[in-house]
């Protein structure tokens, strides 16, 4: 049997194992067996008797608490099971905090050691109260942008709007013994970073490789930097393809609003402020990227993102105060939504990268497909061959987006692509908004 969460093999006792046994007290609890070989087979202790008079005494004098410590036998060979207990406050080894995570001991350090503390208090970083700050300092437009949003959204109707801010404050759970939470002043102060250094969000342009164009930075409220974050985005730094419908102007974005929007709001509700590193998007002609620095809950990977869980917030005061205004839900969804809608708008997968502090999303804009071009840089082959180019790179790709593509009308397109389902030489597999394309 392999080591896992709970269990520890071990052949012989040292000292150090205080270690091993720190971490499980401050984790989920397990069991240690000395006398062991790294697959949990009996190899037997020579010195039982001291070791179950040792063993208690040292976890009791260094850890300060008390663990079980029982004298097994298998086969004619003695071993020893140590059980600890999960301890309901932290647990340290000589000052130092360890932590049991799958098969590993971590010692916590940095903004894991400050989660991991706060937590076992019954806090949460954003829901610690901030001396000498009065309600009177918080700012009234974004008091303005959350009553409008929340009345809007349908989370809150008049009646619970109607009422002075600090009521409002403290209706939101944003008041500890009459003190602003440090979430009050992340979404409401016109100059959180006074408090919270980082507290912004930096936006930046690049060509090629580290080549930087132009860039802003959103400062101000979490629900200003939400206010302004999208439109900013959209309307200075991505361009739209043009295209009429009779004398209707329709603009096509590379990315769909709803899915960026989602994905900046999980970056504003998880990041972990207290790294002082503000929220980063960079945007490149073929792809656009998202990061923030993050505790992850413990035992995720991309691959718990990417599949239904439940919702963690990193920040539940804040992500509180996001979903009465509308911003978001409260069911661990977002990812799902973001996926969804970049299929329904015809452009890839999002792309989640976790590295030791931050988290990255990738989005691949459907303006990035390339067809292949001849030597008078016109595209290769005929129309239907330059179609079936284009749903090899991307099968959700929608009919007026194969037109923008391919510098067509959309008539054109549609009434080419029949014919060509009808020679059997595509096929459309699903419904309308969440089909693809096959070629045949």
């Amino acid at each position: 049997m392999a080591e896992n969460q709970n269990t520890e093999w071990k052949e012989s006792w040292r000292d150090e194992y205080l270690k091993w046994i720190c971490g499980f007290a401050n984790a989920q609890g397990g069991r240690i067996y000395i006398g062991t070989d790294d697959n949990g087979n009996v190899t037997g202790v020579p010195d039982c008797k001291k070791l179950l008079e040792d063993i208690p005494n040292k976890v009791r004098d260094i850890l300060g608490i008390i663990v079980d410590v029982n004298l097994l036998t298998q086969d004619g060979k003695a071993y020893i099971e140590i059980c600890v207990n999960p301890s309901s406050y932290p647990v340290n080894y000589k000052g130092e905090y360890h932590y049991r995570s799958g098969s590993t001991k971590q010692l916590l350090r940095g903004a894991a050691l400050t989660e991991f503390l706060l937590s076992k208090t019954g806090y949460k970083r954003d829901a610690v109260p901030v001396d000498g700050v009065p309600v009177e300092d918080l700012d009234k437009e974004s008091f303005d942008i959350f009553r409008r949003e929340a009345l809007r959204s349908g989370r809150m109707t008049e009646n619970d709007l109607n009422m002075n801010n600090e009521q409002l404050l403290d209706s939101l759970s944003l008041l500890e013994h009459g003190k602003l939470k440090r979430a009050a002043i992340l979404l409401f102060h016109r100059n959180p970073e006074k408090w919270v250094t980082g507290a912004y969000i930096k936006i930046g342009y690049f060509g090629e490789g580290s080549d930087l164009r132009y860039q802003d930075e959103i400062h101000g409220s979490l629900f200003i930097q939400a206010d302004r974050v999208i439109e900013l985005i959209y309307l200075k730094y991505m361009k739209a393809i043009i295209s009429y419908d009779n004398v209707t102007r329709i603009e096509t974005y590379p990315l769909p609003k709803a899915a960026v929007r989602e994905a900046v709001y999980n970056a504003i509700i998880h990041s972990n402020y207290a790294a002082l590193v503000p929220i980063q998007i960079r945007i490149h002609e073929d792809a656009v990227y998202i990061s923030n620095d993050c505790v992850f809950p413990v035992g995720w990977t991309v691959e718990t993102l990417m599949k239904r869980h439940g919702s963690q917030p990193y920040n539940p005061n804040i992500a509180n105060g996001f979903f009465r205004a509308g911003y978001v839900e409260t069911w661990g969804r977002g990812i799902e939504k973001i996926c969804e809608t970049c299929k329904k708008h015809g452009v890839p997968m999002p792309e989640y990268t976790l590295h030791l502090e931050d988290i990255m999303v990738k989005f691949t804009p459907y303006m990035s497909v390339k067809v292949p071009k001849g030597q008078n840089g016109t595209l290769d082959g005929t129309l239907e061959e330059k179609i079936i180019s284009v749903i090899n790179k991307n099968s959700y790709i929608t009919q007026l987006q194969i037109a923008h593509t391919l510098n067509c009308s959309e008539r054109k397109i549609k009434r080419l692509m029949k014919t060509m389902q009808e020679d059997g030489m595509i096929e459309r597999v699903g419904g309308r908004r969440s089909g693809q394309w096959v070629v045949k």
